[in-house]
């Protein structure tokens, strides 16, 4: 059996290591460089890396016996084209929904649907923003004023460049790999003198909860971008799914 697994998360690692201890071949594609080195090398697991077009999608996917994706929970289009790519090898398709964290229980945190409604409600508010959103949206938020913001994001080329396009002062960059625990989260708040942080619900794994509890204790709001809505099976039931098959 040899199983197709779309990464670049903490989720696809652990998968496609735990379907390797028992025996399964693993073909495990990541977008970015970045990607392939936190994936690391393997017995049973053989990584590439590089964005690929819904037509690249079907034609490695006619080599495998199942996909995989474990693709971030907010990239919506690259799980559209990996389901579409799915149907058109005629091979089975499982989605590894990372699990959510609660939110009812803070006062701190304002959700909103999209990154937009954010950026509207920031426009009235004066002080700075912490966003741990990523890279790719950087642009979007310009609008509030370069000098306000302070994105957290990973230590690599493109982040830097992304952020240099934005026109962030240099001394507002915090580029760390993630996630981080507590501590260093109200660190970095208190350091720049944060107002806002804006995040997105990544779960436990992806470090939300520590980010989470950091604010409140900062006394700090947080704004949510909220997850889009999906189907999934969890870790758990993707591996039963598989081992069965074997």
């Amino acid at each position: 059996m040899k199983i197709c697994l779309f990464s670049g998360t903490s989720d696809g690692r652990e998968m496609s290591k735990r379907l390797a201890e028992i025996g399964i071949d693993v073909s495990v594609y990541v977008a970015t460089d970045y990607g392939g080195e936190e994936q690391g090398e393997a017995e049973g697991i053989e990584v590439s890396v590089g964005r690929k077009t819904e037509e690249e999608m079907r034609e490695l996917m006619l080599k495998h016996d199942l996909c995989i994706d474990a693709t971030h929970p907010y990239a919506v289009l690259a799980t559209e084209n990996i389901r579409s790519a799915c149907e058109a090898a005629g091979i089975p398709y499982y989605r590894l929904k990372r699990r959510e964290t609660g939110m009812d229980e803070s006062s701190y945190i304002i959700s909103f649907k999209t990154t937009e409604e954010a950026i509207d409600w920031l426009r009235e508010k004066n002080g700075r923003i912490m966003l741990t959103t990523g890279s790719k949206d950087l642009h979007k938020y310009m609008v509030l004023g370069s000098e306000r913001l302070y994105p957290r994001v990973l230590p690599t080329g493109d982040s830097i460049r992304l952020c240099e396009e934005a026109e962030i002062p240099h001394r507002n960059i915090i580029a760390v790999q993630g996630p981080f625990v507590e501590s260093l989260n109200i660190a970095l708040i208190e350091q720049f003198e944060i107002d806002y942080v804006v995040t997105k619900n990544s779960g436990r794994a992806g470090g939300f909860d520590e980010k989470l509890t950091a604010a409140e204790k900062c006394k700090v709001p947080i704004l949510v971008i909220e997850r889009p809505k999906e189907d999934g099976l969890s870790a758990d039931e993707i591996f039963e799914l598989c081992r069965r098959m074997k």
